[in-house]
C-alpha cells in the first residue's frame, strides 16, 4: 500500500504528508486533514454568503441563475469526478473548489474591478488574494486562532495566481510564484474545474436570460458538435431540454478529454511524488491542444456576446456605482462602519483603514450592498 489509501496515486496529495497548518493542531479524529478543511469551509460565514453573490447577473434578477454558491458546488462536483478518475485526493480537490471564491465581492467581476480601482493607492484588490485573506484572517470562529487555519495544501490551491511582490509577503504559500513552480495536481485540477463550470453554465444562464441565442452558438464548435448530435438523436425534444442535454454533453466531452490528456502528461513526466509535481515547469493537468482551442473559442464568444452585452453592462455600471460610492463614503468617515469593523481600526494607518473598508465591502452580498447603499444615500431610508 506504500502508506497511501487505496486508489490514491503516488503523486497525489496525502493527509499524513501535509505540510501542516499555520497554527499547529492535534490531528482530527475519524476524518482526514483535507476533509477537516472542507468541513470548516462549509461552516464558514463567507461560504454561506456565496448564496447571495452572483456570477454574471445581479442576485435579484431571477431565482434560477447561478450564484457563487451553486457555482462552487458545481466546481467541486467536476473536480471530485476528475480526481477520482486520476487517483488524486478528492477531499483536497473539493476543499479548494469550495473555497476558491470566498473572497469575491458582490456583483461579480464588476464589483471586483471597482474595488480594485478604489484600492489602487493601497495595493489594489484581487479576489484570489482576498479568498486567502478570508481563510487566514477574516473568519472569526475559533478560540485558538484567527481564520480557519487550513492546511498548506488547501491554501496553496486557493492562491491560483499572485504577483511577485505580493508572493514575497505571503511566506511559504507564495514561494512557488518566486521559483516558478507548480502547485499540487489537486490545485491544478480545481483551477480547470472552475473554468469548465463557468464556461458551460454561463452558456446556460445566458440562453435562459435571452442574452445569447442558439443560432449564435452554432458557430462555436464545442456547442455545435453536441447540439447537432442531440437534435439528430432526439428530434422531438423540447428546446429547453435540448439545451440542457447539450450543455451536459459539453461538460462531459471536456472532462473526458481533460482526464485522458492529463493521464498522458503524467505518464510522460514520470512523476512519482507531489514534490516532483511542484518542481515541473508546466502543469500536468491540462487539456489537449484541440480541446484547449475549443474552450478558448467559447470563452471569446462569451466575453464578446454575454459579458459585454449591453444589458449586462448596464447592470455592471450600477454595480460599479454602488461599490465605489460605498467605499468612498466609508473611507471618508470610518465611523460609518459597523462596530465589529470599528474595532479593527485601532492604530491603523491610511492603508490599514482602507483595507478594513475593502474587507467589509468585499464581504457584502449583492442585496446587502444595495441595502447599505440605500441606507447611506437615500434620504428616505432612515435606518
Amino acid at each position: 500500500m506504500n502508506g497511501r489509501p487505496p486508489g490514491l496515486a503516488p503523486y497525489a496529495a496525502r493527509d499524513q504528508a501535509s505540510r501542516g497548518r499555520r497554527h499547529p493542531e492535534p490531528p482530527p479524529a475519524h476524518r482526514g486533514e483535507f476533509q477537516r478543511d472542507r468541513d470548516r469551509i462549509i461552516h464558514s460565514t463567507a461560504f454561506r454568503r456565496l448564496e447571495y453573490k452572483t456570477q454574471v447577473f445581479v442576485n435579484h434578477e431571477g431565482d434560477l441563475f447561478r450564484t457563487r454558491l451553486t457555482h462552487s458546488i458545481e466546481v467541486a462536483q467536476i473536480g471530485r469526478s476528475v480526481a477520482r478518475a486520476l487517483g488524486l485526493n478528492e477531499d483536497l480537490t473539493e476543499a479548494i473548489a469550495l473555497a476558491h471564491d470566498l473572497g469575491h465581492t458582490p456583483f461579480g467581476h464588476s464589483g471586483q474591478d471597482a474595488l480594485n480601482r478604489c484600492m489602487q493607492p493601497w495595493g489594489g484588490f484581487e479576489h484570489n488574494l482576498q479568498s486567502l485573506r478570508v481563510v487566514d484572517l477574516l473568519e472569526e470562529k475559533y478560540a485558538e486562532f484567527p481564520g480557519l487555519n487550513l492546511t498548506f495544501e488547501t491554501r496553496e490551491g486557493i492562491l491560483k495566481h499572485c504577483a511577485v511582490k505580493q508572493a514575497r509577503a505571503l511566506g511559504e504559500v507564495g514561494e512557488r510564484f518566486l521559483r516558478r513552480g507548480q502547485p499540487s495536481l489537486e490545485a491544478q485540477l480545481a483551477n480547470l474545474a472552475d473554468e469548465i463550470a463557468y464556461n458551460n453554465h454561463d452558456v446556460d444562464d445566458g440562453l435562459r436570460y435571452g442574452l445569447i441565442s442558439v443560432d449564435q452558438l452554432r458557430d462555436i464548435r464545442l456547442f455545435a458538435d453536441q447540439y447537432d448530435e442531440v437534435c439528430r438523436r432526439y428530434p422531438d425534444l423540447p428546446q429547453r431540454r435540448r439545451i440542457h442535454e447539450t450543455i451536459r454533453r459539453m461538460i462531459n466531452h471536456v472532462v473526458v478529454q481533460l482526464i485522458e490528456h492529463s493521464r498522458r502528461l503524467l505518464a510522460e513526466a514520470g512523476v512519482t511524488h507531489i514534490d516532483e509535481v511542484r518542481a515541473c515547469d508546466r502543469p500536468l493537468i491540462d487539456y489537449d491542444p484541440e480541446t484547449r482551442a475549443q474552450t478558448l473559442e467559447l470563452k471569446r464568444f462569451l466575453r464578446e456576446h454575454l459579458y459585454n452585452h449591453y444589458r449586462v453592462r448596464r447592470m455592471s455600471r450600477k454595480a460599479v456605482q454602488v461599490v465605489e460610492a460605498l467605499f468612498g463614503a466609508l473611507t471618508d468617515d470610518t465611523r460609518l462602519l459597523p462596530p465589529q469593523y470599528q474595532d479593527k481600526l485601532a492604530g491603523a494607518d491610511a492603508a490599514g483603514r482602507a483595507r478594513v473598508v475593502a474587507d467589509y465591502v468585499a464581504g457584502m452580498t449583492d442585496r446587502y450592498a444595495i441595502r447599505e447603499y440605500r441606507r447611506l444615500f437615500d434620504p428616505l431610508e432612515l435606518t
